[in-house]
């Protein structure tokens, strides 16, 4: 008898077809309103579900007595009780990387369009502003040769290392949990403190994983040691910064500049300052995606759903 697959999240035909024949699935096309309660309908027949960007608490998981699997389409898991899930021994996976190299391209995209001004001046062109030589208001900083400071040496962040260090001559420093001799032997880089960090680096760029620990991480303080020169880059999570230190930060010239993926709340609100600033470069959480990635990342979130449900240990446990 095939087991229940509940999907949030659509698939390429191929995928389906693939699940299909193995299980029996529900698709939900849309989380809005009508899509939760059709979620939470078919909640108690699931065995398995399969998506991303939904935040499954305890309270809707308790409306899945059968479950036994989550395969989420992304690589981090904060919007899942892993306490929860091991408690009811649930297995959780997630997607690492199939998206490491796309995340890290859509880093130094945002190091490249923050550092040359490359959206606001586009907008300067656009718009008529061009009319003459450009003079030094209209002037960027180079990348090449600058200090590159990377918080969180995970997949990523060693793929933005790779960038820096072979592509741009960039000295690279980092800070994570413990030193990594591979990464300074690979990359010439150079261990540091948070603080210490923050004041060397020409830009400042999160790859970390948002947890207890690391929600807030930088804050006031954090923005206080950056120079003025200082650039920063968020391609990790919205809640690893408070943002309202950062608008201000930005806004008082604490640092030159921000280039952000990511935001406390998403979509970015409305009423945003951010929104409105010159030396923001502000993108939708693109860093995975691309057609190739998304699906890469589909496959393996099929592929770990399947060897889940059929009793085999999933390539990417997460509990």
């Amino acid at each position: 008898m095939k087991k229940h697959v509940v999907l949030y999240k659509e698939l390429s035909e191929p995928l389906m077809q693939r699940l299909e024949a193995q299980t029996h699935v529900t698709l939900i096309k849309r989380l809005d309103a009508q899509g939760l309660e059709q979620l939470r309908a078919a909640l108690p027949h699931a065995h398995g579900l399969l998506g991303a960007s939904l935040k499954l608490d305890a309270r809707l998981l308790d409306l899945a007595p059968k479950l036994e699997a989550v395969a989420s389409v992304s690589v981090g898991v904060d919007n899942y009780d892993i306490d929860y899930l091991s408690k009811r021994k649930i297995q959780l996976t997630n997607t690492p990387g199939v998206l490491t190299e796309t995340t890290a391209d859509t880093g130094f995209a945002l190091i490249m369009a923050t550092a040359r001004r490359v959206v606001e001046l586009a907008i300067k062109v656009r718009n008529g502003q061009w009319q003459k030589n450009i003079g030094p208001e209209w002037f960027g900083t180079d990348v090449h040769g600058k200090t590159l400071g990377i918080i969180g040496m995970g997949r990523i962040g060693e793929a933005l290392a790779q960038r820096g260090h072979f592509g741009f001559g960039m000295p690279v420093i980092y800070h994570s949990n413990s030193p990594k001799p591979a990464v300074e032997a690979r990359f010439n880089a150079q261990y540091r403190s948070l603080n210490d960090l923050l004041q060397e680096a020409d830009f400042i760029c999160l790859t970390l994983p948002l947890t207890a620990q690391t929600e807030g991480l930088i804050g006031a303080q954090a923005f206080a040691l950056m120079r003025p020169e200082s650039i920063f880059i968020n391609i990790a999570r919205g809640k690893v910064v408070d943002e309202a230190a950062m608008i201000q930060a930005l806004q008082q010239g604490q640092i030159r500049a921000a280039g952000l993926d990511v935001f406390e709340r998403e979509p970015l609100d409305a009423n945003s300052p951010l929104l409105h600033m010159d030396n923001v470069v502000a993108t939708p959480h693109i860093g995975s995606a691309t057609v190739e990635t998304r699906e890469a990342m589909a496959r393996c979130a099929v592929d770990n759903l399947l060897a889940a449900l059929a009793g085999e240990r999933p390539a990417n446990p997460v509990n």
